[in-house]
């Protein structure tokens, strides 16, 4: 599973936290998700043929793909916003 740098993270929990020691909300994961899957994608443009970090890369999809569903249900504005700043729709 390929893992952010600690600094970066911060940097993305410090941006997307809700309150001070918010770490875990949907938009917080959904935010670390991301980023990982820039990393990812960036990773298999170079190593077309891991397929191993692939099927990660799709597992991570899903898994935003769930939270941005239920976000969407649960906080449409908060998920309106979030997909302007992520940039992850058009």
């Amino acid at each position: 599973m390929v893992s952010l740098d600690p600094e970066k993270k911060n940097e993305i929990i410090k941006e997307f936290q809700i309150h001070e020691n918010d770490t875990g909300s949907v938009e917080v994961q959904i935010a670390l998700l991301t980023a990982r899957i820039k990393h990812l994608t960036e990773h298999l443009r170079k190593h077309p043929k891991d397929f191993h970090s692939r099927r990660g890369l799709m597992k991570m999809i899903g898994r935003r793909r769930k939270m941005l569903k239920y976000l969407r249900h649960k906080k449409p504005e908060v998920y309106r916003e979030l997909i302007a700043k992520l940039g992850i729709r058009k």
